[in-house]
């Protein structure tokens, strides 16, 4: 099979396209993969990086307002569907798929006008501009969420798969659970809430778990905090002003970056992070309950709706960026860590949503098009 794969912009768009990509190389080891990006996004890091290669064309989101830079942006767009042409008809694929960003605009609309099949994937539960205005032009929509199916309309068929992840559910044995405890040096005996705004961190998240350390507010439970790269030296200082060693706060573990998110997210009992679509995935596929705070002034309001999948099934408390505070984090994490009732059900409210077998419905959606 010979595929091109569109993926652009940040991991929530291109680590979808590698699980696809690693998934049709499993199931035809002769596979040949191309990846189509642009030269500004992460891409150009992670699709190397995974031994695949990349094409890189003009492509950029476009809006309503008349200006000069906007004009520029249409017209490099319009040079980038020449680009995706070229490159469609030289490496002359089977099928054309697109993961997000806007690259699949000039990739996806290349492919149908030469007739190629053409599939898109959607992580996000309110779909972008991109999708709804390709809809026409691809032949199989794929979504994570059912709550996005009524939303997207004039495409032949859409399917519900859910988003590929790589982290999975672990039956850890109690030996198992207690070491990875003991390697971020904490205790066993009370509940742990993991927190983390993404890769980089989110600074109103880590202003509030400030408040919570300042304030010695969770005396009953234990914090996992990814702080971010970025910001862990910040709230290094921050906490120096106060007197407290980073290395050394009762009942929490502070980490720029959480190399084995796997392990940690298993061994949690509540987590505490923004809702993009890879994040609520994995909080279902794992049975976790948690409390979301959707990053603002994102496209569509898109991680709202996302958190609102999850709060709609009980299995989440949804906080508003604007509303969220030391105190008032605090309060909803006590109410869920220490009632036991609560906590399970929410786990297994979450899982009601999950989509542990992504990759293989994905993968059967592809083999109906490529004949």
């Amino acid at each position: 099979m010979r595929v091109i794969i569109a993926a652009a912009g940040t991991a929530g768009h291109i680590n979808p396209g590698l699980a696809i990509a690693n998934k049709i190389k499993k199931e035809q080891k002769d596979s040949e993969i191309m990846f189509i990006g642009t030269t500004r996004g992460l891409e150009n890091d992670l699709v190397p990086r995974a031994g695949y290669k990349l094409k890189t064309i003009d492509a950029y989101g476009l809006s309503k307002e008349i200006s000069i830079d906007n004009l520029k942006k249409m017209l490099k767009t319009l040079k980038g569907f020449g680009e995706a042409k070229k490159i469609i008809k030289q490496f002359k694929p089977d099928i054309v798929i697109g993961t997000g960003g806007y690259i699949c605009g000039a990739t996806i609309t290349a492919g149908h006008s030469l007739k190629i099949p053409t599939l898109l994937h959607e992580s996000n539960a309110f779909p972008g501009k991109a999708v709804k205005m390709l809809a026409k032009k691809t032949d199989t929509i794929l979504v994570s969420f059912k709550d996005a199916i009524p939303r997207i309309s004039n495409c032949k068929n859409v399917v519900f798969t859910g988003t590929p992840v790589k982290i999975k559910k672990k039956d850890y044995k109690e030996e198992e659970k207690n070491r990875i405890i003991y390697g971020v040096d904490l205790e066993i005996d009370k509940p742990i809430v993991l927190i983390f705004g993404g890769s980089q961190g989110a600074k109103k998240i880590n202003d509030s778990i400030l408040e919570i350390v300042k304030g010695k507010l969770n005396k009953d439970y234990q914090i996992i905090w990814g702080a971010g790269p970025k910001q862990y030296d910040i709230i290094k200082e921050e906490l120096e002003n106060e007197n407290l060693n980073i290395n050394n706060i009762p009942n929490m573990k502070i980490l720029p970056y959480i190399y084995n998110m796997e392990e940690i997210m298993n061994i949690s009992d509540l987590i505490v992070a923004r809702s993009g679509a890879m994040t609520i995935t994995e909080i279902s596929n794992l049975g976790k309950p948690s409390i979301l705070v959707p990053l603002p002034n994102v496209s569509h309001n898109h991680q709202l709706y996302n958190a609102k999948a999850l709060e709609n099934v009980g299995a989440s408390k949804i906080i508003l960026n604007d509303e969220l505070t030391g105190e008032k984090l605090n309060k909803q994490i006590e109410e869920i860590v220490l009632n036991k009732k609560l906590l399970e059900q929410m786990g297994e409210n979450a899982l009601k949503i999950s989509s542990i077998d992504a990759e293989d419905k994905i993968y059967e959606e592809i083999l109906k098009l490529v004949k």
